[in-house]
């Protein structure tokens, strides 16, 4: 476990707990989740607790009643455009109803809760959503002089460059030791944030412009979506591990205040 977390965890009673939204294969009917995650978090010090993609307001309720933090994943289908006010754009690519329903529940509930959320890859997307924003539907037919954001296998390797907001939560993660200026991510998504939501503010953007993070823009509430995919990177980046660190030190803030 990485020492920051364990100095954090080992004053609390238990582990914090995290849950995570799963993926739906239509066509076994089975839902599953890429290990990855769920080894990012309990390398941590965190408990990871699978949320089924059953979209019931009660279920939800009470799946997040004992949560101290919400992951929303990636995912290999599409957030719904008609939840955004558009028609499906040709290159679009499959949309599950029962994610996106269950996912907008989750946010809703962890909203009311003010439960801190780590938001990646189609996570930050439905999250932008929830609150009212946009996507491009496809990077490549609708961003001009776009560079490419599906880079395919390795899929952890640092593909290209960010630049980020110097004001923002993201930027006071970076060091110069880091190599201030010349951050690196993976990537792999062909949607992107177009309109932010409200109460949102983007802090990072690729040299096309496609926003690479989105922050709540309220003090005091953790709400933080990546495009990129920490999970997959943070035994070698220091970026990745320090959105690890920070997202696990809220939720032991979070499990705390509710004592």
């Amino acid at each position: 476990m990485p020492t920051i977390c364990l100095n954090i965890v080992k004053f609390m009673k238990r582990r914090p707990r995290i849950g995570l939204t799963m993926r739906l294969e239509i066509e076994t009917r089975r839902f599953y989740l890429g290990r990855d995650y769920c080894e990012a978090l309990e390398a941590f010090g965190a408990i990871p607790f699978h949320i089924c993609l059953i979209p019931d307001k009660n279920y939800i309720g009470e799946a997040l009643q004992n949560l101290d933090g919400i992951l929303l994943p990636g995912c290999n289908s599409d957030v719904d455009p008609l939840r955004y006010g558009e028609e499906p754009h040709p290159k679009l690519g499959g949309v599950i109803p029962e994610k996106d329903e269950t996912d907008l529940l989750v946010l809703a509930e962890a909203e009311r809760l003010k439960i801190p959320i780590l938001a990646i890859c189609f996570g930050m997307q439905i999250l932008n959503v929830f609150r009212g924003g946009t996507l491009f539907q496809d990077i490549e037919s609708q961003v001009p002089n776009c560079i490419k954001h599906e880079q395919g296998i390795p899929q952890g390797r640092n593909s290209h460059s960010i630049k980020i907001e110097v004001e923002s939560f993201l930027a006071r993660l970076i060091t110069k030791e880091d190599g201030e200026g010349n951050v690196r991510i993976n990537s792999s998504h062909h949607q992107a944030v177009k309109k932010v939501g409200n109460k949102l503010k983007a802090t990072a953007w690729a040299k096309d412009g496609v926003v690479e993070c989105i922050e709540d823009a309220r003090e005091g509430r953790f709400n933080f979506g990546v495009q990129w995919h920490p999970e997959l990177s943070w035994r070698t980046d220091k970026l990745s591990k320090k959105i690890f660190d920070i997202f696990i030190e809220s939720s032991v803030k979070y499990a705390k205040g509710k004592h």
